[in-house]
Protein backbone atom coordinates (compact mmCIF):
# COMPACT_ATOMS: atom_id res chain seq x y z
CA UNK A 1 0.00 0.00 0.00
CA UNK A 2 0.97 3.59 -0.75
CA UNK A 3 1.94 5.72 2.01
CA UNK A 4 0.73 8.73 0.69
CA UNK A 5 -2.00 9.59 -1.58
CA UNK A 6 -1.67 9.16 -5.43
CA UNK A 7 -2.18 11.75 -8.13
CA UNK A 8 -5.28 10.53 -9.58
CA UNK A 9 -6.88 10.50 -6.05
CA UNK A 10 -6.19 14.37 -5.40
CA UNK A 11 -7.60 14.83 -8.71
CA UNK A 12 -10.73 13.16 -7.36
CA UNK A 13 -11.33 15.05 -4.80
CA UNK A 14 -11.12 18.31 -6.37
CA UNK A 15 -14.80 17.04 -7.63
CA UNK A 16 -16.68 17.65 -4.41
CA UNK A 17 -20.34 15.55 -6.03
CA UNK A 18 -17.62 13.17 -6.45
CA UNK A 19 -16.08 13.04 -2.87
CA UNK A 20 -19.58 12.86 -1.70
CA UNK A 21 -20.04 9.96 -3.14
CA UNK A 22 -17.25 8.62 -1.33
CA UNK A 23 -18.02 9.24 1.86
CA UNK A 24 -21.84 8.10 1.12
CA UNK A 25 -20.79 4.83 0.16
CA UNK A 26 -17.81 4.48 3.02
CA UNK A 27 -20.69 5.47 6.08
CA UNK A 28 -23.59 2.76 3.93
CA UNK A 29 -21.62 -0.27 3.31
CA UNK A 30 -18.05 0.26 5.13
CA UNK A 31 -19.70 1.22 8.69
CA UNK A 32 -23.52 0.67 8.04
CA UNK A 33 -24.45 3.94 9.30
CA UNK A 34 -27.34 5.12 9.88
CA UNK A 35 -28.68 2.24 11.64
CA UNK A 36 -31.29 1.96 9.14
CA UNK A 37 -29.01 1.21 5.94
CA UNK A 38 -27.71 -1.70 7.93
CA UNK A 39 -29.89 -4.18 6.39
CA UNK A 40 -29.31 -2.22 2.83
CA UNK A 41 -25.29 -2.82 3.63
CA UNK A 42 -26.43 -6.49 3.82
CA UNK A 43 -28.13 -7.03 1.03
CA UNK A 44 -25.41 -5.29 -1.52
CA UNK A 45 -22.73 -6.73 -0.12
CA UNK A 46 -22.41 -9.72 -2.54
CA UNK A 47 -20.62 -9.72 -6.35
CA UNK A 48 -23.08 -8.60 -9.01
CA UNK A 49 -21.52 -10.83 -11.79
CA UNK A 50 -20.88 -13.87 -9.97
CA UNK A 51 -23.11 -13.33 -6.64
CA UNK A 52 -20.51 -14.74 -4.17
CA UNK A 53 -19.97 -12.45 -0.83
CA UNK A 54 -16.29 -12.59 -0.99
CA UNK A 55 -13.94 -12.61 -0.57
CA UNK A 56 -13.02 -8.74 -0.37
CA UNK A 57 -16.17 -7.11 -2.03
CA UNK A 58 -15.43 -3.69 -3.25
CA UNK A 59 -17.64 -0.87 -4.24
CA UNK A 60 -17.13 1.20 -7.44
CA UNK A 61 -17.22 4.83 -6.72
CA UNK A 62 -17.85 5.88 -9.95
CA UNK A 63 -21.01 3.55 -10.87
CA UNK A 64 -23.37 1.26 -8.68
CA UNK A 65 -21.47 -1.84 -9.12
CA UNK A 66 -20.05 -4.44 -6.33
CA UNK A 67 -17.84 -7.20 -7.40
CA UNK A 68 -15.30 -9.31 -6.01
CA UNK A 69 -11.70 -8.91 -6.55
CA UNK A 70 -11.49 -10.58 -9.85
CA UNK A 71 -14.78 -9.05 -11.33
CA UNK A 72 -14.26 -5.28 -9.75
CA UNK A 73 -10.49 -5.57 -11.28
CA UNK A 74 -12.44 -6.62 -14.87
CA UNK A 75 -14.82 -3.51 -14.62
CA UNK A 76 -12.62 -0.89 -13.73
CA UNK A 77 -10.85 -2.09 -17.25
CA UNK A 78 -13.49 -2.06 -19.42
CA UNK A 79 -15.56 0.74 -18.78
CA UNK A 80 -11.98 2.83 -17.70
CA UNK A 81 -13.04 3.52 -14.11
CA UNK A 82 -10.48 4.43 -11.33
CA UNK A 83 -11.36 3.67 -7.75
CA UNK A 84 -13.11 0.80 -5.46
CA UNK A 85 -13.72 0.83 -2.44
CA UNK A 86 -13.09 -2.42 -0.25
CA UNK A 87 -16.11 -3.14 2.30
CA UNK A 88 -14.19 -4.75 5.13
CA UNK A 89 -11.68 -2.19 6.10
CA UNK A 90 -12.65 0.56 3.99
CA UNK A 91 -9.35 0.54 1.91
CA UNK A 92 -9.22 2.69 -1.46
CA UNK A 93 -7.92 0.91 -4.42
CA UNK A 94 -6.94 2.49 -7.55
CA UNK A 95 -6.65 0.66 -11.00
CA UNK A 96 -4.59 3.02 -12.49
CA UNK A 97 -1.92 2.56 -9.87
CA UNK A 98 -2.65 -0.58 -9.85
CA UNK A 99 -2.49 -0.48 -5.66
CA UNK A 100 -4.70 0.32 -2.45
CA UNK A 101 -3.57 3.85 -1.20
CA UNK A 102 -3.65 5.95 1.60
CA UNK A 103 -5.11 9.55 1.93
CA UNK A 104 -5.32 11.52 4.87
CA UNK A 105 -8.33 13.03 4.00
CA UNK A 106 -10.08 9.76 3.88
CA UNK A 107 -8.27 8.74 6.97
CA UNK A 108 -10.73 11.53 8.86
CA UNK A 109 -14.06 10.47 7.18
CA UNK A 110 -13.37 6.97 8.09
CA UNK A 111 -12.70 7.84 11.46
CA UNK A 112 -15.51 9.87 11.75
CA UNK A 113 -17.82 7.80 10.92
CA UNK A 114 -16.77 4.92 13.03
CA UNK A 115 -16.98 7.42 15.89
CA UNK A 116 -20.55 7.64 14.75
CA UNK A 117 -20.96 3.46 14.37
CA UNK A 118 -22.17 0.93 17.13
CA UNK A 119 -22.82 -1.96 15.30
CA UNK A 120 -19.42 -2.41 14.00
CA UNK A 121 -16.91 -0.22 15.98
CA UNK A 122 -15.24 -2.75 17.41
CA UNK A 123 -14.07 -4.36 14.15
CA UNK A 124 -13.44 -0.90 12.37
CA UNK A 125 -11.09 0.66 15.00
CA UNK A 126 -7.72 0.19 14.56
CA UNK A 127 -5.57 -1.78 16.56
CA UNK A 128 -4.09 -0.42 19.65
CA UNK A 129 -0.93 -1.36 20.39
CA UNK A 130 0.59 -3.48 23.81
CA UNK A 131 1.98 -2.29 26.38
CA UNK A 132 3.10 -4.87 28.89
CA UNK A 133 3.68 -4.08 32.42
CA UNK A 134 6.35 -5.27 34.51
CA UNK A 135 5.01 -8.64 35.34
CA UNK A 136 4.13 -9.13 31.71
CA UNK A 137 7.48 -8.72 30.94
CA UNK A 138 8.76 -10.81 33.52
CA UNK A 139 6.66 -14.12 32.59
CA UNK A 140 7.70 -13.46 28.90
CA UNK A 141 11.16 -13.31 29.29
CA UNK A 142 10.92 -16.63 31.34
CA UNK A 143 8.66 -18.41 28.17
CA UNK A 144 10.73 -17.77 25.12
CA UNK A 145 9.25 -21.02 23.63
CA UNK A 146 7.98 -20.10 20.28
CA UNK A 147 5.55 -22.90 18.69
CA UNK A 148 5.02 -23.03 14.67
CA UNK A 149 1.68 -24.37 13.98
CA UNK A 150 1.90 -26.40 10.25
CA UNK A 151 -0.92 -28.84 8.93
CA UNK A 152 0.53 -32.07 10.94
CA UNK A 153 1.27 -29.74 14.48
CA UNK A 154 0.25 -31.77 17.39
CA UNK A 155 -0.76 -29.35 19.51
CA UNK A 156 -3.83 -29.60 21.28
CA UNK A 157 -3.54 -33.42 20.84
CA UNK A 158 -3.23 -35.62 24.61
CA UNK A 159 -4.08 -39.17 25.47
CA UNK A 160 -6.36 -39.68 28.22
CA UNK A 161 -5.75 -42.55 30.72
CA UNK A 162 -8.01 -44.83 31.63
CA UNK A 163 -8.51 -44.77 35.15
CA UNK A 164 -10.90 -48.00 35.38
CA UNK A 165 -13.82 -47.77 33.25
CA UNK A 166 -13.58 -44.06 32.62
CA UNK A 167 -13.73 -43.86 28.88
CA UNK A 168 -17.08 -42.45 28.75
CA UNK A 169 -14.98 -39.23 30.76
CA UNK A 170 -12.13 -39.26 28.04
CA UNK A 171 -14.43 -39.12 25.34
CA UNK A 172 -16.23 -36.28 26.32
CA UNK A 173 -13.01 -34.42 27.40
CA UNK A 174 -11.85 -34.77 24.50
CA UNK A 175 -14.88 -33.36 22.46
CA UNK A 176 -15.09 -30.25 24.50
CA UNK A 177 -11.06 -29.67 24.10
CA UNK A 178 -11.89 -29.38 20.18
CA UNK A 179 -15.01 -27.29 20.65
CA UNK A 180 -13.56 -24.05 18.65
CA UNK A 181 -15.47 -21.21 20.76
CA UNK A 182 -14.94 -23.07 24.40
CA UNK A 183 -11.37 -23.46 23.75
CA UNK A 184 -11.01 -19.88 22.46
CA UNK A 185 -12.37 -18.82 25.52
CA UNK A 186 -10.42 -20.54 27.77
CA UNK A 187 -6.95 -20.43 26.65
CA UNK A 188 -7.92 -16.08 26.08
CA UNK A 189 -10.15 -15.33 29.10
CA UNK A 190 -8.69 -15.69 33.01
CA UNK A 191 -10.75 -17.80 34.92
CA UNK A 192 -11.06 -15.52 38.38
CA UNK A 193 -12.33 -18.24 40.61
CA UNK A 194 -14.15 -16.94 43.86
CA UNK A 195 -15.19 -20.04 45.51
CA UNK A 196 -13.29 -22.90 47.63
CA UNK A 197 -10.01 -24.02 45.60
CA UNK A 198 -10.01 -26.99 44.62
CA UNK A 199 -13.82 -27.36 44.23
CA UNK A 200 -14.38 -25.80 41.34
CA UNK A 201 -15.12 -27.82 37.91
CA UNK A 202 -14.50 -24.47 35.61
CA UNK A 203 -10.72 -23.61 37.55
CA UNK A 204 -10.37 -27.54 36.43
CA UNK A 205 -11.10 -27.76 33.13
CA UNK A 206 -9.41 -24.02 32.53
CA UNK A 207 -6.50 -26.01 33.90
CA UNK A 208 -7.19 -29.22 31.09
CA UNK A 209 -7.18 -26.21 28.60
CA UNK A 210 -3.59 -25.32 29.52
CA UNK A 211 -2.18 -28.66 29.03
CA UNK A 212 -3.89 -29.74 26.52
CA UNK A 213 -2.31 -26.98 24.09
CA UNK A 214 1.16 -26.20 26.07
CA UNK A 215 2.88 -28.17 23.30
CA UNK A 216 3.27 -31.00 25.44
CA UNK A 217 1.92 -34.97 23.91
CA UNK A 218 2.38 -37.11 27.56
CA UNK A 219 -1.39 -38.95 28.32
CA UNK A 220 -2.63 -36.91 30.84
CA UNK A 221 -4.77 -38.66 34.06
CA UNK A 222 -8.15 -37.30 35.14
CA UNK A 223 -8.22 -38.10 38.38
CA UNK A 224 -8.82 -34.33 39.67
CA UNK A 225 -11.66 -33.77 37.21
CA UNK A 226 -13.11 -37.46 38.02
CA UNK A 227 -12.93 -36.67 42.17
CA UNK A 228 -14.73 -33.30 41.44
CA UNK A 229 -17.59 -35.34 39.33
CA UNK A 230 -17.86 -37.89 41.82
CA UNK A 231 -18.18 -35.16 44.83
CA UNK A 232 -20.68 -33.11 42.67
CA UNK A 233 -22.70 -35.56 40.51
CA UNK A 234 -22.92 -38.72 42.86
CA UNK A 235 -24.88 -40.74 40.38
CA UNK A 236 -21.89 -40.89 38.22
CA UNK A 237 -19.48 -42.60 41.39
CA UNK A 238 -18.01 -45.56 41.58
CA UNK A 239 -15.56 -48.02 38.89
CA UNK A 240 -18.84 -48.95 37.04
CA UNK A 241 -19.13 -48.13 33.33
CA UNK A 242 -21.58 -45.19 32.74
CA UNK A 243 -23.08 -43.33 30.02
CA UNK A 244 -21.29 -40.65 28.21
CA UNK A 245 -23.98 -38.65 27.17
CA UNK A 246 -24.97 -38.87 30.73
CA UNK A 247 -21.66 -37.65 31.73
CA UNK A 248 -21.79 -34.71 28.82
CA UNK A 249 -24.84 -33.57 30.06
CA UNK A 250 -24.17 -33.64 34.10
CA UNK A 251 -20.78 -31.98 33.28
CA UNK A 252 -22.42 -28.92 31.53
CA UNK A 253 -24.77 -28.64 34.05
CA UNK A 254 -22.13 -28.11 36.59
CA UNK A 255 -19.94 -25.82 34.99
CA UNK A 256 -23.09 -23.33 34.36
CA UNK A 257 -23.63 -23.82 38.22
CA UNK A 258 -19.68 -23.35 39.29
CA UNK A 259 -19.78 -20.53 36.39
CA UNK A 260 -22.46 -19.01 38.26
CA UNK A 261 -21.16 -19.28 41.54
CA UNK A 262 -17.79 -17.47 41.06
CA UNK A 263 -19.41 -14.69 38.51
CA UNK A 264 -22.33 -13.69 39.63
CA UNK A 265 -22.16 -10.68 37.40
CA UNK A 266 -22.66 -13.04 34.37
CA UNK A 267 -26.37 -13.90 35.25
CA UNK A 268 -27.38 -10.66 33.41
CA UNK A 269 -27.92 -11.20 29.83
CA UNK A 270 -26.56 -7.54 28.75
CA UNK A 271 -23.44 -9.85 29.06
CA UNK A 272 -23.92 -11.93 26.01
CA UNK A 273 -20.47 -11.62 23.29
CA UNK A 274 -22.54 -13.59 20.82
CA UNK A 275 -26.12 -12.16 19.28
CA UNK A 276 -29.16 -13.98 18.15
CA UNK A 277 -28.55 -16.62 20.98
CA UNK A 278 -31.65 -17.01 23.77
CA UNK A 279 -30.08 -18.88 26.74
CA UNK A 280 -31.67 -20.72 29.84
CA UNK A 281 -33.25 -17.73 31.78
CA UNK A 282 -30.76 -14.95 32.00
CA UNK A 283 -28.07 -16.65 32.00
CA UNK A 284 -25.15 -15.73 29.68
CA UNK A 285 -21.98 -17.90 30.89
CA UNK A 286 -20.07 -19.45 28.62
CA UNK A 287 -21.61 -22.91 28.62
CA UNK A 288 -25.06 -21.25 27.98
CA UNK A 289 -23.60 -19.03 24.80
CA UNK A 290 -22.34 -22.11 23.39
CA UNK A 291 -24.22 -25.25 23.79
CA UNK A 292 -27.87 -23.97 24.55
CA UNK A 293 -30.55 -23.70 22.24
CA UNK A 294 -34.49 -23.35 22.64
CA UNK A 295 -37.16 -25.60 21.65
CA UNK A 296 -40.84 -24.53 19.63
CA UNK A 297 -43.83 -26.77 20.99
CA UNK A 298 -47.10 -26.46 19.13
CA UNK A 299 -49.92 -27.78 19.72
CA UNK A 300 -53.13 -27.18 17.17
CA UNK A 301 -56.45 -27.65 18.04
CA UNK A 302 -58.08 -30.02 15.21
CA UNK A 303 -61.45 -28.19 15.20
CA UNK A 304 -60.57 -24.38 14.98
CA UNK A 305 -57.29 -24.61 14.45
CA UNK A 306 -56.19 -22.93 17.61
CA UNK A 307 -52.78 -23.03 18.21
CA UNK A 308 -51.24 -22.97 21.65
CA UNK A 309 -46.91 -22.37 21.57
CA UNK A 310 -44.63 -22.93 23.81
CA UNK A 311 -40.74 -22.64 23.90
CA UNK A 312 -38.44 -24.80 26.46
CA UNK A 313 -34.57 -24.30 26.79
CA UNK A 314 -32.18 -27.58 24.92
CA UNK A 315 -28.70 -28.12 25.63
CA UNK A 316 -28.78 -30.98 22.73
CA UNK A 317 -31.28 -32.71 20.69
CA UNK A 318 -32.32 -36.20 21.83
CA UNK A 319 -33.39 -38.41 18.48
CA UNK A 320 -35.43 -41.41 18.59
CA UNK A 321 -33.87 -44.45 16.49
CA UNK A 322 -37.44 -46.69 16.80
CA UNK A 323 -39.70 -44.01 15.25
CA UNK A 324 -40.94 -44.47 11.20
CA UNK A 325 -40.39 -41.95 9.03
CA UNK A 326 -43.34 -39.89 7.23
CA UNK A 327 -41.89 -42.58 4.59
CA UNK A 328 -42.92 -45.81 6.51
CA UNK A 329 -39.36 -46.38 7.42
CA UNK A 330 -37.02 -46.51 10.49
CA UNK A 331 -34.51 -43.71 10.11
CA UNK A 332 -31.08 -44.15 8.61
CA UNK A 333 -29.53 -40.89 8.59
CA UNK A 334 -29.85 -37.70 10.36
CA UNK A 335 -32.26 -36.11 7.90
CA UNK A 336 -33.91 -39.08 8.85
CA UNK A 337 -34.41 -38.92 12.74
CA UNK A 338 -34.72 -35.02 12.60
CA UNK A 339 -37.45 -34.97 10.17
CA UNK A 340 -39.01 -37.70 12.39
CA UNK A 341 -38.16 -35.17 15.41
CA UNK A 342 -39.91 -32.23 13.98
CA UNK A 343 -43.23 -33.85 12.43
CA UNK A 344 -46.57 -33.00 13.70
CA UNK A 345 -47.87 -36.02 15.46
CA UNK A 346 -51.59 -36.87 16.97
CA UNK A 347 -52.21 -36.91 20.36
CA UNK A 348 -54.21 -39.77 20.20
CA UNK A 349 -57.79 -39.67 21.81
CA UNK A 350 -56.44 -37.40 24.52
CA UNK A 351 -58.65 -34.29 24.38
CA UNK A 352 -56.80 -31.28 25.41
CA UNK A 353 -58.00 -27.96 26.28
CA UNK A 354 -57.81 -25.55 23.00
CA UNK A 355 -57.86 -21.85 24.45
CA UNK A 356 -58.98 -20.61 21.02
CA UNK A 357 -62.71 -22.19 21.13
CA UNK A 358 -62.78 -22.97 25.07
CA UNK A 359 -63.32 -26.74 24.61
CA UNK A 360 -61.55 -30.17 25.05
CA UNK A 361 -60.74 -31.46 21.51
CA UNK A 362 -58.35 -33.85 19.93
CA UNK A 363 -54.81 -31.96 18.58
CA UNK A 364 -51.70 -32.58 16.88
CA UNK A 365 -48.14 -31.64 18.83
CA UNK A 366 -45.37 -30.48 16.63
CA UNK A 367 -41.77 -29.51 17.97
CA UNK A 368 -39.14 -27.43 15.99
CA UNK A 369 -36.08 -25.28 16.69
CA UNK A 370 -36.62 -21.99 17.50
CA UNK A 371 -33.09 -20.97 18.32
CA UNK A 372 -30.33 -22.98 17.23
CA UNK A 373 -27.20 -23.10 19.35
CA UNK A 374 -23.73 -22.51 18.64
CA UNK A 375 -22.71 -26.13 18.89
CA UNK A 376 -25.57 -28.27 18.19
CA UNK A 377 -25.23 -31.63 20.34
CA UNK A 378 -27.33 -34.77 18.52
CA UNK A 379 -27.84 -37.35 21.15
CA UNK A 380 -29.07 -40.54 19.19
CA UNK A 381 -30.80 -42.97 21.86
CA UNK A 382 -29.31 -46.30 21.14
CA UNK A 383 -30.17 -47.26 24.67
CA UNK A 384 -33.35 -48.43 25.51
CA UNK A 385 -33.55 -47.94 29.31
CA UNK A 386 -37.12 -49.44 29.47
CA UNK A 387 -35.36 -52.84 28.30
CA UNK A 388 -32.26 -53.16 30.78
CA UNK A 389 -29.69 -50.90 28.61
CA UNK A 390 -30.06 -52.93 25.38
CA UNK A 391 -28.03 -50.70 22.69
CA UNK A 392 -30.47 -49.91 19.55
CA UNK A 393 -27.20 -50.73 16.56
CA UNK A 394 -29.18 -49.05 13.79
CA UNK A 395 -26.93 -47.74 11.37
CA UNK A 396 -27.49 -44.13 11.47
CA UNK A 397 -25.52 -41.76 8.47
CA UNK A 398 -24.34 -38.65 9.18
CA UNK A 399 -22.70 -35.86 7.23
CA UNK A 400 -19.78 -33.08 7.06
CA UNK A 401 -21.89 -30.58 6.69
CA UNK A 402 -25.44 -29.85 7.68
CA UNK A 403 -28.08 -27.17 6.85
CA UNK A 404 -30.92 -26.70 9.89
CA UNK A 405 -33.33 -24.59 8.18
CA UNK A 406 -35.63 -27.04 7.60
CA UNK A 407 -35.92 -27.72 11.03
CA UNK A 408 -36.45 -24.35 12.22
CA UNK A 409 -39.69 -22.82 13.79
CA UNK A 410 -41.14 -20.71 11.03
CA UNK A 411 -40.98 -16.64 11.46
CA UNK A 412 -44.07 -14.38 10.61
CA UNK A 413 -41.30 -11.85 9.73
CA UNK A 414 -38.65 -13.03 7.64
CA UNK A 415 -35.36 -11.02 8.16
CA UNK A 416 -34.80 -8.78 5.31
CA UNK A 417 -31.58 -11.26 4.45
CA UNK A 418 -30.94 -15.14 4.81
CA UNK A 419 -29.98 -16.85 8.41
CA UNK A 420 -26.96 -19.30 7.35
CA UNK A 421 -28.13 -22.11 9.77
CA UNK A 422 -24.76 -24.74 8.41
CA UNK A 423 -22.65 -26.55 10.66
CA UNK A 424 -19.98 -28.92 10.40
CA UNK A 425 -18.72 -31.82 12.18
CA UNK A 426 -16.24 -31.71 14.66
CA UNK A 427 -15.95 -34.34 17.00
CA UNK A 428 -18.33 -37.91 17.13
CA UNK A 429 -18.45 -40.33 20.52
CA UNK A 430 -18.53 -43.69 19.64
CA UNK A 431 -20.01 -46.81 21.92
CA UNK A 432 -18.93 -50.01 21.73
CA UNK A 433 -20.75 -53.05 23.01
CA UNK A 434 -24.26 -55.05 23.73
CA UNK A 435 -25.78 -52.20 26.20
CA UNK A 436 -25.11 -49.19 28.51
CA UNK A 437 -23.85 -50.93 31.21
CA UNK A 438 -20.87 -52.41 29.51
CA UNK A 439 -18.37 -51.40 26.25
CA UNK A 440 -15.88 -48.81 25.45
CA UNK A 441 -16.35 -45.37 24.33
CA UNK A 442 -14.01 -43.65 21.71
CA UNK A 443 -13.86 -40.16 20.20
CA UNK A 444 -13.05 -38.76 16.83
CA UNK A 445 -11.77 -35.09 17.08
CA UNK A 446 -11.30 -32.75 14.20
CA UNK A 447 -8.05 -30.83 15.01
CA UNK A 448 -6.03 -28.05 13.33
CA UNK A 449 -7.58 -27.90 9.91
CA UNK A 450 -9.17 -30.61 8.44
CA UNK A 451 -6.90 -33.24 10.10
CA UNK A 452 -9.16 -36.06 12.13
CA UNK A 453 -7.84 -38.15 15.02
CA UNK A 454 -8.94 -41.26 17.03
CA UNK A 455 -9.25 -41.29 20.40
CA UNK A 456 -8.97 -44.21 22.46
CA UNK A 457 -7.41 -43.00 25.82
CA UNK A 458 -4.38 -42.68 25.64
CA UNK A 459 -3.75 -43.90 22.31
CA UNK A 460 -4.10 -41.06 19.40
CA UNK A 461 -4.71 -42.67 15.80
CA UNK A 462 -4.83 -40.05 12.68
CA UNK A 463 -7.86 -41.37 10.56
CA UNK A 464 -9.39 -40.35 7.56
CA UNK A 465 -12.69 -38.17 7.14
CA UNK A 466 -15.03 -41.26 5.68
CA UNK A 467 -13.60 -43.40 8.47
CA UNK A 468 -15.45 -40.85 10.98
CA UNK A 469 -18.45 -40.84 8.88
CA UNK A 470 -18.43 -44.35 8.39
CA UNK A 471 -18.65 -45.06 11.94
CA UNK A 472 -21.73 -46.01 14.21
CA UNK A 473 -22.50 -42.93 15.78
CA UNK A 474 -23.58 -42.28 19.66
CA UNK A 475 -23.05 -38.55 20.07
CA UNK A 476 -22.19 -36.14 17.04
CA UNK A 477 -21.24 -32.21 17.32
CA UNK A 478 -21.78 -29.82 15.13
CA UNK A 479 -20.41 -26.71 15.09
CA UNK A 480 -22.11 -23.27 13.28
CA UNK A 481 -19.62 -21.58 10.44
CA UNK A 482 -21.28 -18.50 10.97
CA UNK A 483 -21.53 -16.23 14.24
CA UNK A 484 -22.85 -12.63 14.50
CA UNK A 485 -20.84 -10.84 16.92
CA UNK A 486 -22.10 -7.46 18.40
Amino acid sequence: MNALSCEHFERFKEDSASLETLKWIHSVFVVGHPARYRSVKILNTSCQTCRNRGPHIHACIECVYFGCIQHIRQHTRDLNHTFSLELIYGQLHCAKCGDYIYDNDLDEVAQKHRMHSRKFQKRLFDCVSWDPNEDERQLISNRTKRMCLTPETTLGLRGLINLGATCFMNCIVQALMHTPLLRDYFLSEPHCCKGVQGACLVCEVSKLFQEFYNGDTTPLALHELLHLIWTHASHLCGDKQHDAHEFFMAALDLLHKHYSESNPKHNSSANNIVNNHVHTGNCSCIIHQIFSGRLQSDVVCQICNGVSTTTDPTMDFALDLGSVTEGGRSPCSLIDCLESFTKAEHLGREKIMCENCGSKQESTKQLTIKTLPIVATFHLKRFSHSDAGIKISTAISFPEMIDMTPFMSKRKKEKPFPSDNRYSLFAVVNHSGDSANEGHYIAFVRQHLDYWYKCNDEVLTPVKLKDVLSSEGYILFYHKQVLGYE
